[in-house]
């Protein structure tokens, strides 16, 4: 496929969309190109592999188990990221999995490969690392609100997160072409599964969302913005025709 460089391809946030155009073409140079289906497994918990994957199109879950058995979703990655670079980087076992949502299609490289681009690209070595320390300081910053709000503020908080990151304007509204289920967002916000199917309903009755197959649309994002006590910076916001949150480890 033809990979686009120009930066309003890409999520703002994501570690494509803040490079340069030199810096993000040695990075999308990394590799070899592969494609995944839906439900494909990029990588695997507890795996000692060492690669990491660019993603170039679509989007990916990360989970992980826990003590119960049960899976949690940890976050939702986008075309313009990356996952597995912490692996990569420390050489530990895989901490999550990362499984495709849709039709993917990302660049696979070796540890030693991105290594070596780190080492000779100091611009991409300090995004990758600002990358992950925005997305530790979002991990920490999900545990206080699982303190300081009720279900209903985090759910809204986290679908702000996620159209402003990830989200493509339309007619309808805010498409985060991600379909999350219910289960993985009670995971995502710390709340019972029962609880969020009524906060669901709830934001379906006001007109605020409305889901579908794969994908979920705010329609009010600026009423949704003000349920979830957040203000949002306003810039280019999602775009209309975009190629379309703790890494799996």
């Amino acid at each position: 496929m033809v990979v686009p460089i120009g930066s309003d391809e890409w999520p703002a946030r994501s570690l494509l969309g803040v490079l340069s155009p030199p810096a993000r073409r040695d990075l999308l140079g990394l590799g070899t190109e592969v494609q995944f289906d839906v439900g494909a497994v990029l990588l695997r918990e507890g795996d000692n592999d060492q690669h990491v994957f660019l993603l170039v199109s679509g989007f990916a879950k990360v989970t992980a188990t826990v003590e119960n058995g049960e899976t949690s979703l940890l976050a939702v990655r986008a075309a313009g990221d990356t996952v597995g670079e912490m692996a990569t980087m420390s050489g530990a076992p895989r901490s999550a999995t990362v499984t495709a949502c849709g039709p993917l299609t990302a660049r696979v490289s070796q540890s030693g490969e991105l290594r070596r681009l780190l080492e000779r690209n100091p611009v991409i070595s300090m995004a990758l690392t600002g990358m992950v320390a925005d997305r530790l300081r979002w991990a920490n910053r999900r545990r206080l609100d699982f303190r300081g709000y009720p279900a209903k503020v985090r759910l809204a908080r986290l679908l702000v997160e996620l159209a402003e990151s990830y989200g493509s304007s339309r007619d309808e509204g805010v498409v985060i072409g991600c379909r999350l289920t219910q289960p993985e967002l009670a995971t995502m916000v710390g709340a019972a599964e029962t609880t969020i199917h009524k906060v669901l309903r709830d934001l379906r009755d006001e007109g605020l969302l409305e889901t579908g197959y794969r994908s979920t649309t705010i329609r009010d994002l600026p009423e949704l913005e003000r349920l979830a006590d957040i203000r949002t910076p306003r810039g280019p916001g999602p775009r209309r025709a975009a190629a379309d949150p703790t890494s799996d480890r």
